[in-house]
């Protein structure tokens, strides 16, 4: 693979993303049978037992209505419960089911396998640096 002629940044960050979530979330569906953006929901949930939809969707940088088809997807899924809320009689909390933590322990092993792929592709220090730029990128506010 030779580098890159062109700096098209975001031509090769989208390009770039496609191809990483790709394969990332066929890798996951065989291993825990969830998508990689599942996966982020359920790790926000782990993370933060009784979150609400409106904060995971701010958490995972996603619409209310998206959050809304991927909750009832992990909630047909048996991955995770709605709750009412104790004090917001409109809003719901989330809480992971067993199910949900056993789709998270059947992913980690893959979830390591993918970033040992990713060290051995851009090498360790690369890793570090893209781990660093897209986490610049990702909270930049222009």
């Amino acid at each position: 693979m030779s580098e890159p002629d062109d700096q098209r940044l975001y031509f090769l960050l989208q390009r770039a993303a496609h191809r990483l979530r790709t394969t990332a979330d066929r890798r996951c569906l065989a291993a825990a049978g969830v998508t990689t953006a599942q996966l982020g929901a359920l790790f926000a949930v782990r993370d933060e037992p009784g979150i609400t939809q409106q904060r995971l969707a701010r958490t995972l940088g996603l619409r209310e209505s998206a959050v809304t088809g991927l909750v009832g997807r992990l909630t047909t899924a048996g991955l995770v419960t709605r709750n009412p809320h104790p004090r917001e009689h409109r809003a719901v909390v989330l809480e992971l089911t067993d199910s949900g933590t056993d789709a998270l322990q059947a992913a980690q092993p893959e979830i390591d396998r993918f970033n040992a792929d990713l060290r051995e592709v851009l090498g360790e220090d690369g890793f570090t640096e893209a781990a660093t730029a897209m986490h610049r990128l990702a909270y930049w506010e222009p």
